[in-house]
């Protein structure tokens, strides 16, 4: 019987705070938006180089995913900020970089992929109580991290390896730089990620859910 207690305590707390985070100002909700731009931006210093391709492992995804899923739309706007302080010159792209020529690099494409990623997951989970569960939001993140992230990732890091470097890759080669090696990370990341939001997002609506 306690434990019912707590298990209903939290749910109420979580509906709570996302009614409040809902409900915020347009200043509340940036600097919610800045934390979690400035977790990215931690999270990218946590990389491993492989010696065959330019991009990096990073842990850069699960905060875009969470982003999402704490912030909903606004984790859109918090990988906005992330690109943009970042291009700005601040060192906190993966390997303390930082500059507008990040973006016209081979991880350039990835980074635009966070945006895409993050306002698709926060559209979704901020208007649809339905999609709040394991099950359906495992296929979300997969569909956000693989195709939203890794296609214009893979895009960028083709036309820089041929006008940059002067490498024309066939599809494989591509592949093997810029998707294969991580894939496991990526799985791992995205269960987790999508654990958490199980655990965290309210399965009641506390917004304008067109199936609340």
């Amino acid at each position: 019987m306690e434990i019912e207690l707590y298990i209903e305590r939290y749910r109420y707390t979580r509906y709570k705070f996302f009614k409040w985070r809902h409900e915020l100002e347009f200043g509340y909700k940036f600097v919610l938006a800045f934390a979690f731009a400035c977790l990215t931006g931690l999270l990218a210093q946590l990389r491993l180089y492989l010696p065959w391709t330019p991009v990096p492992v990073t842990g850069q995804t699960l905060s875009v995913m969470l982003s999402a899923m704490v912030l909903g739309r606004w984790g859109g706007v918090s990988q906005i900020i992330y690109i943009g302080v970042g291009a700005a010159g601040v060192p906190w792209f993966a390997g303390g970089a930082g500059g507008v020529f990040v973006l016209l690099g081979p991880t350039g494409g990835y980074l635009i992929g966070f945006i895409l990623a993050a306002f698709f997951l926060g559209h979704l989970l901020d208007s649809r109580v339905k999609v709040r569960t394991f099950q359906k939001m495992l296929p979300l993140l997969l569909f956000a991290n693989f195709v939203l992230i890794y296609i214009p990732g893979l895009i960028q890091l083709y036309v820089w390896l041929t006008l940059v470097k002067g490498t024309t890759v066939g599809l494989n080669h591509l592949l093997m730089m810029g998707l294969i090696p991580f894939i496991i990370g990526d799985l791992m990341k995205i269960f987790l990620a999508t654990a958490i939001g199980h655990g965290i997002t309210p399965k009641s609506a506390y917004g304008n859910e067109v199936d609340r």
